[in-house]
């Protein structure tokens, strides 16, 4: 039966995320920073799934391996290169615009040609003390290579004409959080604001740098690049993971470049040493864009005016949780659900400071796959075991451009009397779970925590996630297998509550569809409704297919890429898909189950993808507290109503927004801040 597309279908979910750039009831400076986040995704897409279809090309078998949707990567990677092409087109007009927009609210974005005189001292004074110190200027020659460089940064090439002679030379744009993309600059009147990209504060000062060459003109060029990033772990049986994970990081920071941007106005001749010191040769891969490179660094463009940024009010504070009291006691009567970043991520801090200190708490086991630069989960362990506590924590070193931060991590936990341990390439550990062991009398009672997002404060704050608290016997009894299973990785469980892939999750889940359409068939309530990031795996998709064909009433909240086609007559009837992209990124996975009439709850760190089913420990929980299943339910509701930032995936690559004959508008992220308050639930 037809599905769409993967990539294709990602391509449409980053659209969508253009489209919160052209929103003009988003407020000006976000929407400067979803510029941001659409470059970032698509440099991301091209360095893994455009890097993979080219490997894919290069190899003489690649007619035998087939794309969702039945293309082969042939046939698939000129219609990803048309679509990456046409996007570039629209962002550009996007950014026209915005530009227009920061001009009418008195901010400008000033070159190196429209400085004052007090704004050039500035400019001389900033480069000196804050640029120069990090710069290394390159000089290439045609018949050197050049030193290596990294991808995902930004570069000027430049070009010197010294009489009968031309000289080249590269120079990287260092930017980080002591020296950012963007500076704001001195300005004569208090109404204006001017900033500058440092690329031009460069070009400003090429004399200065360049100064020991007799030169009658020099020029720069922006350019960036991305390397394969393929990570290879070798099967070299007598090195530990950690320290191939270490080679390998560093052999993907050397992977082939598969594309080179480059500024339109960029001289032939540079651009073509470019592309030849980068191993650049064929066309389809170098493409032009306009002056300025890498703007995925609109992400972090300064906080000028807080009237054109998003009002986003403080997150909440549970109503059953009392900070001046413990929370382990509290959890011992009731479960608790967290709706980050609703709710505030300094109940789950909390929680591991308490175990930390608790002299009852003998042992804490968590996961780890992506956590902050200085994190306050990290510290909270450390401590734990600074106090005596058996703290085990299984650092997954495979999440994709985390694994510098995941191995520091390691080092960092295992100084201080951490027991670290890892995984294997082929089983990525994505679940997000916490078990504390406390004693109580001649008891041992376990408290859990299982979650849909990274145990990370800074993306807590904008990524929408669910996580349960609880004390019940049997799902803790899982989570105790679910660990022995990782520190013995040759023993396997059944498990009696939980979802855990890759061992029966996908059956589990399949048997929940198979009772739906049971229940249809009895005449019993059916129905399906359900929330992901990604639904692409083939046979999830199928099924329900199937289901849909039975009369099983089916909806699905999909962010990002979705091969599901809804509303397909005789196949997929019963099917609606919806898309929200707002301020928050929805992040969270949930799913519901009439089941005949007595509704099965679940929240799941897994998506419906191939590689979460069969290739990830993963782990989904029912819910058994009423209370919870209400609110999961009613998140649900209140989702489904959305008709400001919610798109329809009727029709692939449409995106239309949602059209209700409600003359109310319903925006769920804000109604559920509402609904999660202390007062309303």
């Amino acid at each position: 039966m037809a599905l769409n597309n993967r990539e294709l279908s990602w391509l449409d979910f980053n659209e969508r995320v253009l489209q919160e750039a052209t929103d003009t009831s988003v407020p000006l400076l976000q929407r400067i920073r979803f510029l941001g986040i659409f470059s970032n995704n698509q440099d991301e897409f091209v360095k893994v799934r455009v890097a993979n279809l080219i490997r894919l090309c290069q190899n003489k078998e690649t007619d035998k391996i087939k794309f969702t949707g039945g293309y082969t990567a042939a046939e698939l990677l000129p219609l990803v290169d048309k679509r990456l092409s046409k996007t570039k087109h629209r962002f550009t007009r996007v950014y026209n615009s915005l530009l227009k927009g920061l001009e009418q609210n008195g901010i400008s974005i000033l070159n190196e040609h429209q400085l004052s005189p007090e704004q050039e001292l500035f400019v001389r004074d900033y480069y000196t003390n804050v640029i120069s110190p990090r710069l290394v200027p390159l000089i290439v020659r045609k018949s050197v290579n050049i030193p290596f460089l990294e991808d995902w940064n930004v570069y000027l090439g430049v070009k010197m004409n010294c009489g009968k002679s031309t000289r080249y030379a590269i120079i990287h744009i260092p930017t980080s959080s002591a020296c950012p993309r963007f500076v704001v600059l001195p300005s004569e009147s208090a109404a204006k604001t001017e900033v500058m990209f440092i690329d031009d504060i460069i070009r400003f000062v090429l004399d200065e740098i360049f100064f020991m060459f007799r030169y009658q003109k020099i020029e720069a060029y922006s350019f960036k690049f991305s390397r394969d990033a393929q990570l290879m772990i070798e099967d070299d049986f007598s090195k530990s993971l950690l320290e191939k994970m270490e080679e390998g990081i560093t052999n993907r920071m050397h992977g082939k470049p598969v594309r080179l941007v480059y500024d339109k106005d960029m001289p032939a001749d540079l651009l073509e040493l470019i592309a030849k010191k980068l191993g650049l040769r064929d066309p389809e891969r170098i493409d032009e864009s306009e002056r300025y490179n890498m703007l995925s660094d609109f992400m972090k463009f300064p906080k000028v005016r807080p009237d054109l940024e998003n009002q986003n009010p403080e997150p909440l504070f549970h109503k059953l949780i009392n900070p001046n009291n413990s929370f382990l006691k509290n959890l011992r009567t009731r479960d608790i659900l967290l709706c980050y970043p609703y709710h505030t991520f300094t109940h789950l801090i909390d929680f591991l400071r308490e175990a930390a200190i608790d002299p009852q708490v003998e042992r804490i086991y968590i996961t780890l796959y992506r956590t902050a630069e200085r994190s306050k989960v990290i510290n909270a362990l450390v401590n734990a075991a600074k106090n005596g506590k058996e703290v085990i924590a299984m650092i997954e070193l495979m999440a994709r451009f985390d694994e510098e931060q995941n191995v520091a991590s390691t080092d960092f936990l295992q100084r201080a009397g951490v027991k670290v341990i890892h995984g294997t390439p082929s089983l990525k550990v994505h679940s997000k779970t916490i078990l504390v062991e406390r004693r109580e009398g001649k008891n041992i009672r376990g408290y859990s925590y299982i979650g849909t997002g990274n145990f990370n404060e800074n993306t807590a704050k904008i990524y929408s996630d669910f996580g349960l608290f609880t004390t019940n016997k049997p799902i803790v009894e899982d989570m105790r297998k679910m660990f022995d299973f990782l520190l013995n990785t040759h023993k396997h469980h059944n498990y009696s509550e939980l979802l855990v892939a890759p061992y029966d999750m996908r059956d589990k889940i399949d048997k929940l569809i198979n009772q739906e359409i049971a229940n249809k068939k009895r005449g019993k309530p059916a129905y399906i409704h359900a929330k992901f990031n990604s639904l692409t795996d083939e046979r999830m998709a199928q099924k329900l297919y199937k289901a849909s064909q039975e009369g099983v009433e089916i909806r699905l909240i999909v962010r990002g890429a979705c091969c599901l086609m809804p509303k397909v007559t005789g196949v997929s009837d019963n099917i609606e898909v919806i898309s929200i992209v707002d301020k928050y990124l929805e992040h969270a996975r949930m799913m519901i189950f009439a089941n005949g009439g007595s509704d099965k709850h679940f929240i799941l760190s897994a998506d419906l993808m191939t590689r979460n089913l069969d290739r990830r420990v993963e782990i989904g929980v029912p819910i058994y507290d009423n209370s919870i299943k209400k609110l999961l339910s009613k998140y649900f509701d209140t989702q489904w109503k959305d008709n400001v930032k919610a798109r329809s995936l009727e029709l692939c690559g449409d995106n239309k927004y949602v059209k209700t004959s409600s003359e109310n508008h319903h925006r769920a992220q804000d109604e559920l801040y509402t609904i999660l308050s202390p007062k309303n639930i």
